[in-house]
Order: structure tokens, then sequence, then C-alpha cells
């Protein structure tokens, strides 16, 4: 099946949109109703994605299946500790992957991002490490904030500190995408060039 790329405007809203949900639901009605709108907002996101460029990417999925089984157990159970929990579980599974991959020589940074890179194999192994590394301070961070600052003081960092502070690190890393740079690039040759970082 073909992957259409999307614009870029179409891909940070169904990003950001579903946490700009989270916010104002929260916001009006508390956590317990914003958990229950962000799982539909996710949901919604998911089939637009789908439907615009007939593709979702695995890091999409991956986050909104924990997103709908940690807010149903919040809900069901009305407990909030695991909504917040929540994105230490995602953060500390793409470290983990990330990280773990690069133990057997394998590096899933262009399939769990579903971007367009060619890289040397070096350029792979630092750019799967810094990522790594980066899910694991965002794990921490996470729970330091939810656990030492108010419910609403994590839904705003959530809503609008976890998209900077990635589009931040995403875009320290194009001078070493361009250091280690090789054509041609689609996402195909992307993919595969990934698979094997053993080399150089």
């Amino acid at each position: 099946m073909d992957k259409t790329q999307p614009h870029p405007l179409f891909k940070l809203a169904t990003e950001l949109g579903p946490l700009i949900v989270f916010f104002a639901a929260n916001a009006k009605f508390q956590l317990f109703v914003a958990t229950g709108a962000f799982m539909v907002a996710i949901v919604v996101a998911i089939i637009a994605s789908y439907v615009v460029t007939r593709h979702v990417p695995i890091m999409a999925l991956v986050t909104a299946a924990i997103v709908l089984v940690f807010g149903t157990l919040t809900l069901v159970l009305h407990d909030e500790t695991f909504i917040k929990v929540k994105p230490t579980i995602i953060y500390g599974l793409f470290a983990a992957v990330l990280g773990g991959g690069l133990l057997f020589g394998r590096s899933f940074i262009a399939i769990l991002f579903d971007q367009v890179f060619n890289l040397t194999p070096k350029g792979w192994r630092i750019l799967t490490f810094r990522w790594a590394l980066f899910f694991l301070g965002m794990a921490i961070l996470n729970e330091i904030i939810w656990r030492t600052q108010s419910t609403d003081f994590w839904v705003a960092f959530k809503a609008f500190g976890v998209i900077p502070l990635t589009m931040g690190f995403a875009i320290a890393q194009m001078p070493l995408t361009r250091r280690y740079h090789l054509e041609p690039v689609s996402l195909e040759a992307s993919e595969a060039e990934a698979g094997d970082v053993r080399k150089g």
C-alpha cells in the first residue's frame, strides 16, 4: 500500500489535537472527563490519519493502544494514577525498543518515526542512541512531574511541554542527519538501511 506523505500541518494537527482536547476538557471538567475525551480524540486522529494518508505510523498506533488501555483503567477504577503513568510506559517502551535494538545491531528509528532518513551505519547508531536517551529522560521527567506537581500542571506540561521538547530535540539532530546523510532518500530505502547498524 502506498504511503502518502501528509501535509506538515495535518500531521501536527493529528499529534497536537488530542492533547489540546485533553487540556481543554481537564480545565473545564477535570481529569476523568478529560481522559475520556482524550481517548476519543486519539481514535479520531488515527482514523483521520488513515483516511488521508492510507497509512498510520507504528508510533501513533502503539501510543493510541496504550492510551486506550490506561485510559480505560483510569475510568473504570476511577484512579488517575493510570493515565498519569501512561507517558512513562510509552517513553520507557520506546527507549527499550531503540536501546535493545542497538544491542543486536539494529536501528528502528525510521520505522518508529515513519520518517525519511538514509544514513550511514554510524549515523544510525548515534541517532538511535540519542533518541533512546531522550525517551528515557522523558520517562523520568514525567515521573517527577506527576509525582511532585498538581494534576493541572501535569496536564499543561503534557499538552504544551512535550511537543516543544520533542520538536526541539528533533531539530537539534538535523546536523547529525546532514553529516551522515546518504542518497537516495525514500521511506522504503530509509527503513531498509536502518535495519543494520553493525557496519561502518
